[in-house]
């Protein structure tokens, strides 16, 4: 039996729990699932990363539909959020910041996680917030929380969990900092082989069958903790 983390707060003890977890959730989806919006929106990101400025021009529409509905998808655009009252052409400038966005970062998963990447992405996660926050805006006008930006991560360059409250309930933390994301590293570091064999490939909308990109191992990781916090109970 592993103690994960180490941390009483956490869901799940031992490798097989955290396995089952994983196909809890992955078998639950099909490609017409609301869950296959993040297969889709990564894949479509992912596609084009050698050549971002297919992101940009005349896919730019097609490029923020993507991401809209993929964030709606995931909860993203209920009441509360800032978003249901923006059209999807609010995702410009995000989806601009994306075509820019260097190498390391769409490398980036938690088996390369180091202070050095850490920083990136924490230096990211402002720009994302400005980019869905134009100047000029008044606070109450929404700023996107950390929930909203590592969704943004995950379902873009794949390099984080999403952390949600069933993620954070289930992983045992409760802010998205440097520190929890060195938690993250540290357990994919205790348990790299069971994670690697876990990563499936995404579903491919033209077919709805596997394509030939794999789920990140911060998706794996993701889903596996997003079962235990509570999603389905």
């Amino acid at each position: 039996m592993a103690t994960f983390l180490g941390s009483s707060r956490n869901f799940i003890s031992t490798m097989s729990e955290f396995e089952s977890n994983v196909r809890r959730f992955a078998d639950k989806v099909d490609s017409t699932d609301r869950y296959a919006s993040f297969d889709y929106c990564f894949n479509y990101f992912q596609r084009r990363r050698k050549d971002p400025q297919t992101m940009l021009g005349k896919n730019l529409e097609l490029s923020c539909n993507q991401l809209g509905f993929y964030l709606a998808s995931w909860g993203m655009l209920r009441g509360s959020s800032f978003l249901l009252q923006r059209s999807v052409k609010h995702f410009v400038p995000l989806v601009e910041l994306i075509a820019s966005a260097p190498n390391e970062l769409w490398e980036l998963d938690v088996h390369k996680y180091d202070t050095e990447r850490l920083e990136l992405i924490m230096e990211w996660t402002p720009k994302i917030q400005e980019a869905l926050h134009p100047k000029g805006w008044k606070v109450y006008e929404g700023v996107a929380s950390d929930i909203l930006v590592t969704k943004i991560l995950l379902g873009v360059f794949g390099c984080v969990p999403a952390f949600d409250t069933y993620f954070k309930k289930g992983f045992g933390v409760s802010t998205f900092s440097k520190g929890s994301l060195r938690k993250v590293g540290m357990f994919y570091a205790d348990h790299a082989q069971e994670i690697e064999g876990l990563r499936q490939p995404t579903i491919d909308f033209a077919t709805g069958m596997p394509s030939e990109i794999l789920y990140t191992r911060a998706k794996v990781i993701d889903m596996a903790f997003f079962v235990a916090g509570g999603y389905g109970n």
